[in-house]
């Protein structure tokens, strides 16, 4: 036990000293204020246009913004924010690879499944964090600014997102153990994301496609209910599981040289 505290206090000193910690923060409190910040401004910004819409025909109508509008654009903003995590996080595994100080943790008694367990709890950590800070962030411009009722079942809706992250992660550390290098990492995760998604696209087993969770329009807007997900969280818990279980026996018999 004490080998694997020393490994995630060596962890989260990396994400310190190397300024990953640093970037992720800042990339998703600048995401937090952006969410209503375009929303508040989006009625100025139309007002302005509206004189040059007009000599091509088009007549520019009051637009009216909520907290609903902010909302909407978290939802569109978070996944750059997810895709900027996994680009800085997908090289969590393959530097310890290069560097060979993975080898130098494993023979000093550290077990392999151990390595495993640390970097995707400190992956999560990190994701939960960042994720659930721009949340707040907007939460709290948004109750000042409108008011967050008229967006419904906001926190399940912003949990399903959330767990979307998770299982992405543990993609990373599924093809981490599998590939030396990031880019190897980074294809194998945008590859899986893909082939979930195109599967989604099919009526009969979109439900169990993890990227249904991204699909927040409806909850936010009432037009869907919370149940119609409960499949896609129950297989989306299945795969981060089996993802990094099979990421173990992997690990376990590669060669670190």
């Amino acid at each position: 036990m004490k080998s694997f505290v020393a490994f995630l206090k060596k962890e989260w000193m990396d994400l310190i000293r190397s300024g990953r910690l640093l970037v992720l923060v800042i990339l998703f409190v600048v995401f937090g204020i952006m969410n209503p910040a375009i929303a508040k401004v989006t009625p100025w910004l139309m007002e302005m246009m509206a004189d040059s819409l007009a000599e091509t025909g088009l007549i520019m109508t009051e637009v009216h913004v909520d907290a609903m509008t902010s909302w909407t654009q978290f939802f569109k903003n978070i996944p750059m924010g997810l895709i900027a995590f996994v680009l800085i996080q997908s090289s969590l595994f393959s530097k310890e690879y290069q560097s060979g100080t993975l080898v130098l943790v494993l023979t000093k008694g550290m077990a392999r499944y151990k390595v495993i367990v640390a970097k995707f709890s400190v992956m999560i950590f990190l994701w939960t964090f960042c994720y659930w800070l721009c949340y707040g962030i907007t939460y709290g411009y948004n109750a000042y600014f409108w008011d967050n009722s008229v967006a419904n079942v906001l926190v399940p809706t912003a949990i399903n997102w959330w767990l979307f992250g998770v299982w992405t992660i543990s993609l990373i550390v599924l093809f981490s153990a599998f590939v030396r290098n990031n880019i190897g990492v980074l294809i194998g995760t945008g590859g899986t994301v893909l082939a979930a998604y195109l599967i989604g696209l099919l009526p009969k087993v979109k439900e169990y496609s993890p990227t249904m969770l991204m699909n927040t329009a409806g909850l936010l807007a009432g037009a869907e209910e919370l149940a119609t997900y409960s499949k896609t969280i129950g297989v989306t818990l299945i795969l981060c599981v089996a993802a990094v279980g099979v990421s173990i026996p992997i690990m376990n018999k590669r060669e670190l040289l």
